[in-house]
């Protein structure tokens, strides 16, 4: 792993500073209108801070230029009627979300309001949109999307073209309907009304709407129950019809070619995801191609293209290149005025149905997305609206996600936005001043960041640094989408994880716990993202240092979210993993509760829940202190519920929970408790499992617990005996082989006996007949196993040779990789040295076979178990072994092999 040194930013001595500045920078120094125009790049909070600072400050901070835009996510009265004094006689424009904002906004007393933006406002009420229209009768803008106003009615229609006769742009979405009388009402008082929306409604009066003679756009995408033979015939006959939004609708070509045809003034017919109008250009490509100086948009046709090829109509005199068509047309000025605002409009209706299609993710878009759709969303991040930058950053975060509960992105479409440039601009908003479109780029980031390709474009930009410090934001939102794209790119490439340690991700992701203990997800987001870091050995020292473990069990003790849970024990599960490297395993364990936490969401209704607890669980218990205060907080009798519960469950629940048994079968106490807490059953049932992992886990917990007598017995009873066979002879896993074979030794070594045959004399008679069967089957299998590992020709050669080539070439073929992790106890190596006497030629060929396992120098825990066999004297039984005339050629072979491997541990590490 190459090593990464930290730059030292500056030399010691007068040598850091060799063009000191002679005087200190007097901020307040600066002209007035410096000041201002760096108060206007600045968020509020950031703003307000720096007018606490001084006076002067904070005269300019009230200056009216600074108050003549809003952009709140929350607002109550008590707030409104605090910021009234400075923002009422100079409010302008406003944007909200959410209905209690919506219901604040009248504490403002901004009079002098002229365009009113809200979003999230599905539960607005017919009153609070009167009130709204009746305290701001100066509204010449009023939106209100993109939720569908399930409770607004056409009363409300009528008040807000009674009290706001100025209004000239009225965009709303979802309505149930829009009745004949209310369009009426806005044709009579709102005479200024050009722009008109109405998106996603139920019931619309086509007729009523060619009453409204100033239209110069009407946008009536996702509308249903359109009669298209009455709206093309009425909406023909405007005047001044300019621009037509229906997509997303099911007009027929035949009302598209009523309205090219008798329509003197429509220069633009919008028509994305059209299914009828597609239908007929497929059958027809030159359908609407004679469409006498008006442009038909559809899916099926690259749309800048389009329109700068026929440009004529929009752009006259201009030769417009069709990457940039947007950005000259949206320049225009003077005559062509009329032009630049056609083009507003369109990328405000491109921008609102481009975010409605993922959302029900239409069949035959993907290769409208991958063509052009991720050209023309980083196109509309360009634009000067901010509703349209914000909602192309938004649909630039979900069109390419195909399984939002797995989160997993198209890689076509993702690349797409990568290959167009996209990354570089997402970032460069991600640094924007305006928290809203911070959040939805950092959503995005997050998103497209799923692919490694995208991800490693975006670390190779900077966007760890920028995401590291969005997460320290003091706004919930961009913190939150940071986190997440932390998480998505802490995935993978150790670079990455690196970067995001040195860039201070780790202490910013814990204190994001701390900073929100009751948002959902942005505890999710930073506890993911822990997860994903704790998993590398550095980088888990550093969130233990940053305080990541108290953050992390507080959450698993406190949290009632399933998701924060989940993420919470997987982090736990990775700190506590790295035992040989750090003392992060001992640490959890000692952070008070912790344990206590982790058993208790062994009990969770969530699977994922449990499955993570287990896994972490299962880590801890390597550690011998953690093993004893776990089954003192009742986790042996948790995880054998959770073994007996989960026998239906996912592959992955199923060997964290035998694993954690596996873990706890390590002491004498706590193997007779499991065995007598019912453990052994469903142990038995896992290891028939197909999945090796499974099987392999639930092999060595059978193994820890066939160490004992008594549960030995329970494993004959329970029928484990067959199943046991079944592994030592057909699973694919080496490991689950072995370990399956040694419980077989472990069984009928002769230590059972005296137990298992206690009974009646005709008790007695029968146990024996099964007890003896069963021993038989097992040593066959036993036998088998260590003949799977015999090579007739090559053991020959090391037993005539007595040179150390021939019997090392023989081991390193032995060798089971996996077998090197497991480490024996005192008491375990013992008897498989006692077992080399065992009369039974089949049990000493394994237990010289099981030594030879542990003692190769490749193992992690070789040391240890050479030093246990020093101590035990089995050198001398070794040799025996080694030497027996009646012995077959593997048991010689293996014991030779110990007692090589014994020699050079004890000769130590070559020089």
């Amino acid at each position: 792993m190459t090593r990464r040194l930290r730059r030292r930013a500056a030399r010691d001595g007068p040598a850091a500073h060799p063009h000191p500045h002679p005087h200190p920078l007097d901020w307040t120094a600066l002209p007035d209108d410096a000041t201002l125009h760096l108060f206007a790049r600045l968020g509020y909070r950031d703003r307000a801070a720096l007018a606490a600072t001084c006076r002067a400050w904070r005269a300019l901070a009230a200056s009216p230029c600074l108050w003549a835009a809003l952009h709140l996510r929350r607002l109550d009265p008590a707030a409104a009627a605090t910021l009234a004094p400075r923002c009422a006689p100079h409010l302008r424009s406003l944007r909200l979300a959410g209905r209690a904002a919506a219901e604040a906004a009248p504490f403002l007393r901004a009079a002098g309001l002229r365009s009113l933006r809200l979003s999230g406002c599905r539960d607005l009420t017919d009153a609070a949109l009167a009130v709204l229209a009746a305290r701001h009768g100066g509204l010449a803008e009023l939106h209100i999307g993109p939720d569908p106003l399930d409770r607004i009615s056409s009363d409300a229609l009528r008040s807000v073209a009674l009290c706001c006769p100025r209004l000239r742009c009225l965009r709303l979405s979802g309505l149930r309907e829009v009745a004949a009388d209310a369009l009426a009402d806005l044709a009579r008082h709102c005479p200024l009304l050009h722009d008109l929306a109405f998106i996603d409604c139920l019931a619309l009066d086509e007729p009523a709407l060619a009453g409204l003679t100033s239209l110069r756009f009407l946008s009536v995408a996702g509308c249903q129950n359109i009669k298209w033979a009455t709206a093309s015939a009425s909406w023909a006959q405007l005047p001044s019809l300019s621009g037509l939004d229906v997509s997303r609708t099911d007009v027929s070509p035949g009302a598209v070619s009523r309205l090219i045809s008798h329509s003197t003034t429509l220069r633009l017919i919008c028509a994305l995801n059209c299914a009828s109008l597609e239908e007929e250009e497929a059958h027809s490509p030159a359908a609407f191609a004679n469409s006498r100086g008006k442009l038909v948009l559809t899916i099926n046709r690259t749309i800048s293209k389009f329109i700068a090829a026929d440009a004529a109509p929009l752009c006259p005199d201009t030769a417009v290149k069709d990457t940039v068509v947007f950005d000259e047309c949206r320049s225009s000025s003077g005559k062509r005025n009329e032009v630049s605002h056609l083009i507003t409009w369109l990328e405000w209706i491109l921008s609102q149905s481009l975010l409605r299609i993922p959302e029900s993710n239409p069949h035959g878009m993907n290769q409208f997305w991958l063509d052009q759709g991720a050209a023309l969303l980083l196109t509309l991040l360009k634009s000067s609206q901010d509703d349209v930058q914000e909602r192309a950053a938004t649909t630039l975060a979900t069109f390419a996600v195909i399984d939002d509960e797995n989160t997993n992105v198209d890689p076509a479409r993702s690349e797409a936005v990568m290959l167009e440039g996209g990354i570089p601009m997402l970032l460069d908003l991600a640094r924007c001043s305006r928290e809203s479109l911070q959040s939805e780029a950092a959503k995005a980031i997050a998103n497209l960041s799923v692919n490694p390709k995208v991800a490693k474009a975006v670390a190779d930009q900077g966007g760890i640094a920028i995401l590291t410090n969005m997460a320290k934001s003091v706004n919930r939102l961009v913190a939150e989408e940071a986190a997440g794209g932390l998480w998505n790119l802490s995935v993978g490439e150790e670079h990455k994880v690196v970067a995001i340690a040195a860039a201070g991700g780790v202490k910013a992701l814990v204190d994001l716990i701390f900073r929100w203990p009751a948002g959902t997800g942005v505890l999710e987001r930073a506890a993911g993202a822990l997860a994903n870091l704790a998993a590398d050995d550095k980088c888990s020292l550093e969130v233990a240092t940053a305080g990541g473990i108290h953050a992390l069990v507080t959450l698993a003790r406190s949290c009632k979210v399933e998701g924060v849970l989940e993420q919470a024990a997987r982090a736990l599960a990775n700190l506590a993993a790295h035992g040989d490297n750090n003392n992060n395993n001992a640490a959890v364990g000692q952070e008070p509760g912790a344990l206590e936490a982790l058993v208790q969401l062994t009990h969770s209704p969530s699977e994922g829940v449990r499955q993570e607890a287990a896994g972490a669980l299962w880590n801890l218990s390597f550690d011998d202190r953690n093993r004893e205060s776990i089954a003192s907080a009742g986790g042996v009798q948790a995880l054998v519920s959770l073994c007996q519960e989960c026998l239906n469950a996912s592959d992955g629940l199923q060997e964290r929970a035998a694993g954690a048994l596996w873990g706890l079968s390590v002491s004498e106490a706590n193997s007779i408790a499991i065995g007598r807490e019912g453990g052994v059953p469903p142990l038995i049932a896992l290891a028939q499992s197909e999945v090796e992992d499974v099987h392999e886990t639930a092999a060595g917990a059978l193994w820890n617990l066939a160490f004992y007598s008594c549960n030995s017995l329970r494993i004959v009873e329970e029928g484990g005996v067959p199943v046991l066979v079944h592994l030592c002879s057909s699973s694919h896993s080496k490991m689950a082989r072995f370990m399956a074979a040694l419980t077989l030794a472990y069984m009928f070594d002769g230590r059972m006996d005296e137990i298992a045959l206690v009974g009646t004399s005709s008790q007695g008679s029968s146990k024996i007949v099964k007890f003896e069967g069963a021993r038989r089957l097992a040593f066959k299998h036993i036998e088998a196993f260590v003949l799977t590992f015999s090579d007739p020709q090559m053991f020959s050669t090391a037993a005539s040779s007595s040179g150390a080539a021939a019997l090392s070439q023989v081991a390193d073929a032995l060798f089971i990789q996996e077998a090197g992790h497991l480490r024996c106890s005192r008491a375990e190596i013992a008897r498989f040295v006692d077992t080399l006497r065992n009369p039974s030629s089949v049990l000493r060929a394994c237990a010289a076979f099981a030594l030879l396992q542990f003692t190769m120098p490749a193992g992690r825990h070789a040391v240890h178990h050479a030093a246990l066999l020093q101590k035990a004297g089995a050198s001398r039984v070794l040799r025996w072994a080694a030497a027996a005339a009646t012995a077959p050629i593997e048991a010689k072979i293996f014991a030779r092999i110990v007692l090589r491997n014994l020699e050079l541990h004890q000769a130590g590490p070559s020089t």
